[in-house]
């Protein structure tokens, strides 16, 4: 567990990473407190170095997009490479590590077309590797359950049930994940029972993953898990204190008073679910091991000097604690932005991105001047920014020839085409507007002149990919610091608990591919 200089093998070497991210974090608040779309409106640009702006301002998209990885150009300011370059020795490696080496157990079989029905490319990949490292995980501590925390439509419970052959409880805060989790584990079971029966193998087919649905998923829930009974319950929906009328392992027969064990297994499990689960795993002794994968940093609840909750999200450590250091709702949501993801955009992707960040910045000036009762609560104008991507991007297959013509211009029919691709980049920002409107249930002035205020921040428009991504290289950074609390968190309990974070998806397909494995010794 090593990234340039720094590792975090032992506490003291966590603490050390931790205060060295802090350290050079401190002079760039005005990066991870800002929001993008207020970048015309506060110009949040005239905030970097002049010099960093004046160089990305004229370099290509391509190399624009790649900062976040930590690439440079030779010819950009030594300062610029230096920032660039000390981010990403202070992140922790995303490369996916080679499992079988690590884990030496682990048998990854790939999924059958019965078990990945209805995943997309990333959920295969991810439930695919998952369910290898979990099961080793299982039997390297002889746990006689898994409990997959979070478990949505059941994609992991129901791989570890009927292909890892573990008894499985999902666990998830929506009854509707609940029933989707048990029709679709009842078909997957009356395969497998076919398959049994035509083979006459005489095997006993797998038992389908108990579901439980808890409205409020909590540390004391969790450990009441281990003291009930659920051999003859299926789809319990429960709240903690239900858990207390069902029958406990004491009083059944003597065979199922044996010791329970468990182990926590979290695929992506939001905000402070995963926070949760590391708790439980401290508190719990029947719980020998836990599996986290976390996501949705913007969700965690964090510790501010006004509140003094010792069970916030972030931080979680003693040592991240002492050091009075907090990040803000900003900084949490940029420590979800994938390099990798970035950094696989073509130019063109690329642009497109970068108009859109335009539209939206350039909206908020809209609603400042014309709707500030609206802008107070922070709007969010939803998925419309992909949505009106797509639209871009069927027009752009319908006319392919367009930059091909473009090249043969001459100098005057070129000036004439970029006259008439601003006025469509003009009308594109007063088509996102309208629709932008009418997701907020706004009614659109007639007297609202669009175009003026597009052309006011039309001049800047080619310094937000710049400031996006120096602010979009901080983003592993962030995520890293609140991994590595994490981390330091089991650390901080002594030598009773092996502990270590390892990628285990390709960052390309799944960009939160860091999985905190903990597990009793």
């Amino acid at each position: 567990m090593k990234s340039g200089k720094y590792s975090c093998n032992t506490r003291s070497e966590t603490l050390e990473w931790i205060t060295a991210i802090i350290d050079f974090l401190k002079p760039y608040s005005f990066l991870t407190n800002a929001h993008v779309v207020n970048f015309f409106k506060d110009k949040q640009w005239e905030a970097v170095d002049q010099e960093w702006m004046s160089c990305l301002r004229n370099e290509k998209p391509e190399n624009i997009l790649l900062i976040p990885s930590g690439r440079v150009q030779d010819h950009w300011p030594a300062s610029l490479k230096e920032f660039v370059h000390t981010l990403r020795s202070l992140s922790f490696p995303r490369e996916q590590a080679d499992l079988q080496t690590i884990l030496a157990d682990v048998n990854m079989a790939p999924l059958s077309t019965v078990l990945s029905q209805g995943m997309n490319l990333k959920k295969k990949h991810e439930v695919e590797v998952l369910s290898s490292v979990v099961s080793s995980v299982v039997n390297s501590v002889g746990a006689s359950t898994v409990v997959d925390v979070g478990s949505g439509q059941g994609y992991l419970s129901q791989v570890l049930s009927f292909q890892y052959k573990h008894s499985v409880v999902a666990i998830d805060s929506s009854s509707h994940h609940g029933k989707v989790t048990d029709a679709r584990a009842a078909r997957i079971r009356k395969h497998f029972a076919a398959q049994t029966r035509k083979s006459g193998s005489g095997n006993k087919c797998p038992d389908v993953p108990v579901t439980i649905t808890c409205r409020v998923l909590s540390t004391e829930m969790l450990k009441t898990l281990t003291d009930v009974s659920l051999e003859n319950n299926k789809d319990l929906d429960l709240s903690s204190s239900a858990l207390n009328e069902y029958p406990r392992r004491s009083q059944l027969s003597p065979d199922a008073n044996r010791s329970c064990s468990l182990v926590l297994a979290g695929l992506h499990a939001c905000g402070d679910l995963s926070v949760t689960m590391l708790r439980t795993f401290m508190e719990c002794e029947e719980v020998k091991a836990v599996v986290s994968i976390g996501c949705c940093y913007n969700l965690l609840s964090e510790k501010s000097s006004e509140s003094s909750c010792s069970k916030c999200g972030f931080p979680m450590s003693a040592g991240l604690k002492s050091l009075d250091f907090s990040l803000g709702k900003n900084a949490r949501d940029l420590a979800c932005q994938s390099a990798d993801r970035w950094s696989s955009l073509g130019e063109e992707a690329g642009l497109q991105n970068f108009e859109l960040h335009s539209f939206r910045a350039a909206f908020q000036m809209v609603l400042s001047k014309h709707y500030p009762e609206v802008l107070a609560t922070s709007p969010s104008i939803g998925r419309q920014g992909k949505a009106f991507r797509r639209q871009q991007q069927r027009k752009t297959l319908e006319t392919p020839a367009t930059l091909v013509t473009t090249k043969k211009d001459t100098d005057d029919k070129k000036h004439m085409r970029k006259t008439s691709s601003d006025s469509k980049i003009c009308s594109s920002f007063e088509q996102f507007c309208l629709s932008a409107f009418s997701r907020l249930n706004l009614e659109h002035p007639e007297d609202l002149d669009l175009s003026a205020t597009w052309n006011e921040a039309e001049a800047f428009t080619e310094l937000i990919g710049p400031y996006w991504s120096i602010r979009a290289a901080l983003g592993p950074v962030l995520e890293t610091l609140m991994l590595l609390d994490r981390l330091m968190f089991l650390q901080e309990h002594g030598d009773s608990i092996k502990v270590f974070m390892l990628p285990i998806f390709d960052p390309t397909i799944s960009p939160r591919n860091v999985a905190i494995i903990a597990k009793r010794l």
